[in-house]
């Protein structure tokens, strides 16, 4: 395998692991969701899981551990 195929492989692996990432922290937003009792709709619970920038997902994190209705996740 040539240096070139490990940076090919390397990306790949990078990539894969923020889509990981990425999935544990829709994960962990729709978890805290669940135990506080906010009832999320499909639809949001699809964007939720769809989103990749784990800066947003972090952020959304964060609100749903104050939140009181799902509309308050996305101000």
């Amino acid at each position: 395998m040539s240096t070139q195929n490990y940076r090919y492989v390397s990306q790949l692996r990078a990539e894969s692991e923020a889509r990981g990432e990425a999935r544990g922290e829709a994960k962990a937003v729709l978890r805290v969701l669940d135990r506080r009792g906010i009832h999320v709709p499909s639809s949001v619970r699809d964007q939720i899981l769809s989103c990749a920038d784990t800066a947003v997902l972090e952020g959304w994190l964060d609100r749903a551990l104050t939140i009181t209705s799902i509309e308050d996740l996305f101000d």
